[in-house]
């Protein structure tokens, strides 16, 4: 047969061990009295009579019998009889005190387990009506800081660690969605007018393939981009030694051949033995997406330049160039997801999402990135990374503004 249900609950187990542990102790306590007082008292009941004669005295001082018997008792016989009697009394109540206190002690430890256990009923509830959807329902537990408490202020906290999680990806999406949109749009209505409308020429033809190479470009782009920043935290990243310096000659031979289309110099300056434990490839795409945002923005015939060095105890990595600047309210949001300035060239449409993967590179490092701009002077974008994890915050400085920057400390 099935036990009762109430029975596999923890406030049924809490009263039955708070019950038995009372029953114990104070069973203990009255045979330690009971036991006491027995050591210490000869107690028996009255066993043996003794017959003595009724006699009268006479005036002379003779004695007369008159034949009649009574019961003797003597004294120690009366006092054991009382001890006796008193520790069977003892005896008999402090039975019917344990049963009791027994029956007693299950009904109180069910109330007060109950009261005691009323903050899990409330994080218990709290927890079903979560849904993945709504994630805003917070346990906010009143009472005494005690483990209850605490344990309501944990789920607390993952909760708001999960809405933020949450509502990023949702945000992720719908701007993706969005990003996604425009183009496909653009190569359905371009489609559309070359291959319904009657008549079109072999001009309307390369114009519309144009459009549309344009536009698959831009998509491409996104969805690498956004492969990235969904690859930026799983546990692919490499551990192995890699030399920032190599990471930046990398980086300009890649960019070089664009860069002389514009007309630009790409200068590099590094210094050697810049060693970092890291992922060499997620690095050099870090590198990458900054060189490529100063080439596209550095006016033609200018210096992009590209550094690493070390400095009070952090290693940098650093890419400057001379194009419009990054307004001051601007300068909190350039890593955001998504966003995007009012300078992009016409034709020349990104993703928004460089930035963003460049920070999470440095922080999935153990690093920072920093951005030192001015309006129509130019941008420096710093990748700070710790040689050890001393805490401290990296030097508000651009490592590049000074002459022979690649060296430090």
């Amino acid at each position: 047969m099935r036990p009762p249900a109430f029975t596999q609950t923890i406030r049924f187990r809490l009263t039955v061990m708070y019950s038995t542990l009372l029953f114990v102790l104070t069973a203990l306590v009255l045979g330690g009295v009971y036991w006491v007082i027995a050591a210490n008292t000869d107690a028996r009941p009255i066993s043996k009579t003794f017959n003595a004669e009724k006699v009268r005295v006479t005036a002379d001082g003779s004695k007369l019998s008159t034949g009649q018997v009574v019961e003797v008792v003597k004294e120690s016989e009366v006092a054991s009889a009382i001890h006796y009697e008193t520790q069977r009394t003892l005896r008999n109540y402090s039975l019917g005190v344990l049963g009791g206190l027994f029956v007693a002690s299950l009904g109180i430890g069910w109330v007060l387990s109950g009261r005691a256990l009323r903050p899990v009923a409330a994080i218990t509830a709290a927890a079903e009506e979560i849904q993945a959807t709504d994630l805003s329902r917070r346990i906010r537990l009143a009472g005494p800081k005690d483990e209850l408490r605490s344990l309501a202020d944990t789920v607390d906290s993952m909760l708001d660690r999960l809405d933020a999680a949450f509502e990023a990806q949702r945000r992720l999406i719908d701007d993706a969605s969005h990003e996604l949109r425009s183009p496909l749009a653009i190569i359905r209505a371009n489609l559309d007018a070359v291959l319904t409308a009657p008549g079109t020429d072999p001009a309307d033809h390369d114009r519309a393939v144009q459009v549309v190479d344009r536009a698959t470009t831009r998509m491409t782009r996104l969805v690498e981009d956004l492969l990235a920043t969904a690859r930026r935290s799983a546990p692919a990243l490499d551990d192995a030694d890699v030399d920032l310096a190599t990471v930046a000659r990398e980086a300009v031979e890649e960019h070089g051949p664009l860069a002389a289309e514009r007309g630009q110099t790409l200068v590099l300056r590094t210094t050697p033995g810049l060693t970092v434990i890291g992922d060499h490839d997620a690095l050099r795409r870090a590198v990458g997406n900054l060189l490529s945002n100063a080439v596209r923005l550095a006016p033609p015939a200018s210096a992009v330049t590209v550094g690493a060095g070390r400095r009070d105890g952090w290693l940098w990595l650093a890419v400057k160039d001379t194009g419009p600047g990054i307004r001051a309210d601007d300068r909190e949001r350039v890593f955001d997801r998504f966003w995007r300035g009012d300078r992009h060239r016409p034709g020349e449409r990104r993703t928004g999402l460089g930035l963003a993967i460049v920070r999470h590179i440095a922080e999935s490092h153990g690093g920072q990135v920093r951005l030192h701009s001015e309006e129509d002077v130019g941008s420096t974008f710093v990748l700070w990374f710790p040689v050890s994890p001393t805490g401290e915050q990296p030097p508000p400085v651009d490592p590049l503004a000074a002459p022979n920057a690649a060296s430090g400390p």
